[in-house]
């Protein structure tokens, strides 16, 4: 090159005639230039810059030494960034020559013009097939026809995205190599131009280098790491590896019981829910459910507004009876006090001298007629008893609860006219909300169809509630006082109740504890127990024995044989026995009444004083019997404490304390005997008895002792047996011992 117009080329002098010339014109920078940007053919700044280096580096003819080719490289940069619109397509050129091509030519060497031509010939004949020429030409023939196709629209494509009308924003570097350079130094043009076609054939021959290095190295690489002998390993012996084994086994063992847990739980799981299935298919008729439901609304809600309405009338009609029976009660109670004081003050007017009683006494035709009744009575009993054979009967006994024809007639009238408007509550009502048997079949459909929410409901907790009123109109003629009443347990409602309550028809899924079995003792509690309650408050007469022995068997069935619910019968329970221990200790107190006469008024046991004093005294041995009968109902504390220390010790041994010994007295005694639990005395330690006994005791130690003295030895083993009954055995021992009865040592063992 020796003009600033001459022309680069590869080839000799002898040849530039017949062959084409590879022409390089520099870019003018003050036009607008369109051109086509290809993507893949771009090679960064830096690795241009490189691949220079190297090239200076490896050419051995140049002459050139290692700083010069540095002054090269700065020039280079600082010339680079000016021309690199013009790198773009040359880097392109260069980098289109074949691989092989490349493996062909020597480091160092230039390519000739002729493989520059093939060269770009062969790259412009890729770009249109593809849009990359590939770097191993043997490989070129599996892109598919499919490919060469789409490229060439995409090529068109992209050119047309990437043309420029503007140039770009040049770099710091151009612009300071655009103001070193002048403009109109041709010479200094000149040498720009060489120096930058330098720089293009130095990386082409730079980039055909590094991809032989680069292929070179990649087959070379090794595949597998190399095992470094150097590495020192732990001992390893028997126990090492049979403990590593132990461990194993153990962690395997662990994990296959945690599966098989996890497998039994879903095996669990899997029946469950096809359970599940199974009940929602069952049910899943959701609109017969909601038509059920809302029949059963409408139905209770039907059912608790006629109860409200009736429930006044069923007030009335009961609280009607109960004042009946109450005023009937009190009547024969003030009657009888009445007749007692005015026997008593009689009485006393005969202890007195006088033969008729003046102030305070029997004046009066009103109170000779209630003398003469009550004596008419106690003659009416006395036939019957006769009649009937009972021998073991005194006066006093015998309940005095008779009413005259008159009252007899209009209370029964009375009662007629209650009952009759009892029977008139429920007239007008259907009888599927006044019948318990079909009331409790509504709910029992209801438990059999749907009994999860049966039980959310609380059902068994609202029934006894609800046939509340429909159970007291049916109790409005049940007198518990009486002993021609009937029976809980043949009664229309217990027996529903008691079938419903039993009813075992559950569905499949039964619970163990079914809440209906609580419906029969809530309703007692509710019901029965509250109804006992009144009858002992305003009706019963501690002093009836018959009274007494029907109220102490109906409640020894409610309490023992029905298992009443703890939680709803406790209070019911405890309201009663603490009413009838009130009503025993007001019975005590205001019905016993035992006079003490002297011996010579009471020795005619045909006298009235006699008589009097007798039945008086049997009047409070039966109200003593009556008061033991409660018994294991009542507690037992409370019922000696009635029973024995006030009834025996304060008025029944006074009485026997001033009655001569003999049979009369063996008699009174044997009757109180009688009336003891036995329950009492069979947990005594052996030779004692109960505190309370101990003056009972002394007493017929007394009468034994005159009863031996009189030589009434017959009379005296009977007492003796007694001591023996009352556990006093070391009384009977020492009485036996210091009288020298050897013959009766025998009845200690009875």
């Amino acid at each position: 090159m020796r003009g600033g117009k001459a022309l680069l080329s590869f080839g000799g002098e002898e040849e530039r005639e017949g062959e084409e010339l590879f022409k390089i014109k520099k870019p003018s920078f003050n036009e607008v230039t369109f051109r086509i940007q290809k993507k893949d053919s771009v090679l960064p700044a830096q690795t241009e810059t490189e691949e220079s280096k190297k090239i200076c580096q490896s050419e051995p003819g140049t002459g050139k030494t290692k700083g010069t080719c540095e002054e090269e490289e700065e020039k280079e940069d600082e010339s680079y960034s000016s021309l690199s619109e013009d790198d773009n397509s040359s880097d392109s050129e260069n980098e289109s020559s074949s691989p092989q091509r490349r493996k062909d030519l020597p480091p160092g060497s230039i390519p000739s013009a002729a493989s520059i031509d093939a060269a770009r010939r062969k790259r412009h004949l890729a770009r249109t097939r593809a849009n990359y020429l590939p770097l191993d030409v043997s490989k070129s023939h599996q892109v598919s026809q499919r490919r060469e196709n789409s490229d060439l629209e995409s090529e068109d494509e992209s050119d047309m995205k990437n043309l420029d009308f503007v140039p770009k924003m040049r770099t710091l570097r151009q612009r300071m190599t655009e103001h070193m350079v002048p403009v109109g130094d041709e010479s200094s043009e000149d040498e720009a131009q060489m120096k930058w076609e330098e720089q293009q054939i130095k990386k082409a021959v730079k980039l055909s280098q590094e991809t032989y290095d680069g292929v070179s190295v990649h087959k070379s690489r090794p595949a597998k790491p190399k095992f470094d002998p150097s590495v020192s390993l732990p001992p390893v012996n028997l126990e090492i590896v049979k403990k590593r084994l132990t461990e194993r086994i153990t962690s395997l063992q662990d994990v296959h019981r945690a599966h098989q847990r996890e497998y039994e739980k879903y095996m669990e799981d899997i029946e469950s829910s096809k359970m599940t299935v199974q009940e929602l298919e069952k049910s899943s008729d959701a609109a017969m459910n909601y038509k059920f439901y809302r029949a059963m609304k409408i139905y209770v809600e039907n059912l608790i507004n006629c109860l409200n309405e009736k429930l006044k009338d069923i007030n009335d009609v009961e609280l009607a009876v109960h004042v009946l029976l109450q005023q009937r009660a009190r009547r024969v109670l003030e009657r009888r006090q009445d007749e007692l004081k005015n026997e008593s003050a009689y009485i006393q007017h005969l202890t007195s001298g006088n033969d008729k009683p003046t102030n305070g006494g029997l004046e009066g035709d009103e109170k000779t007629q209630l003398w003469e009744m009550c004596e008419h009575r106690r003659t009416r009993r006395r036939q019957a008893r006769e009649c009937s054979g009972e021998a073991d009967h005194h006066e006093g006994m015998s309940s005095d609860d008779e009413l005259t024809p008159t009252e007899a007639t209009e209370f029964q009238k009375s009662k007629d006219n209650v009952l009759e408007d009892s029977r008139k509550i429920f007239e007008d009502v259907h009888a599927d909300f006044c019948d318990i048997r079909k009331i409790l079949l509504k709910f029992q459909e209801w438990k059999e169809k749907f009994p999860d929410s049966y039980c959310d409901a609380y059902i068994s907790f609202c029934l006894p509630k609800l046939l509340n009123p429909l159970i007291r109109v049916q109790l409005i003629n049940w007198n518990p006082l009486e002993q021609t009443c009937t029976e809980l347990e043949e009664m229309p409602w217990f027996r529903t109740i008691e079938e419903f309550s039993d009813a075992k028809n559950v569905s499949e899924s039964k619970r163990d504890d079914d809440p209906d079995q609580e419906v029969l003792p809530r309703v007692i509690g509710k019901t029965i127990l509250p109804k006992i309650t009144a009858f002992v408050e305003n009706m019963w007469d501690p002093l009836s024995t018959s009274q007494t022995k029907n109220l102490v068997q109906l409640c020894r069935n409610i309490f023992e044989k029905k298992a009443l619910s703890k939680s709803d019968c406790s209070r019911g329970k405890e309201d009663l026995v603490n009413m009838v221990v009130l009503r025993m200790k007001k019975s005590v107190e205001e019905d016993v009444f035992i006079p003490l006469y002297p011996k010579s008024a009471v020795e005619d046991k045909s006298s009235p004083c006699s008589k009097f004093q007798e039945r008086r005294f049997w009047s409070a041995v039966k109200l003593l019997s009556n008061v033991l009968l409660w018994d294991g109902i009542v507690q037992e504390d409370t019922v000696r404490d009635l029973g024995l220390s006030k009834l025996l010790n304060r008025y029944l041994l006074l009485n026997l304390l001033n009655t001569p010994p003999g049979l009369d007295n063996i008699e009174k005694c044997k009757k109180v005997v009688a009336c003891l639990p036995e329950r009492w005395l069979q947990d005594l330690k052996s030779g004692s008895t109960l505190p309370e006994l101990r003056n009972f005791c002394q007493h017929l130690l007394q009468c034994a002792r005159a009863l031996l003295k009189n030589n009434h030895s017959n009379e005296t083993k009977e007492v003796l047996l007694l001591l023996v009954k009352v556990k006093a055995l070391h009384i009977v021992e020492d009485f036996i011992e210091k009288h020298k009865l050897e013959h009766l040592e025998s009845i200690i063992g009875k």
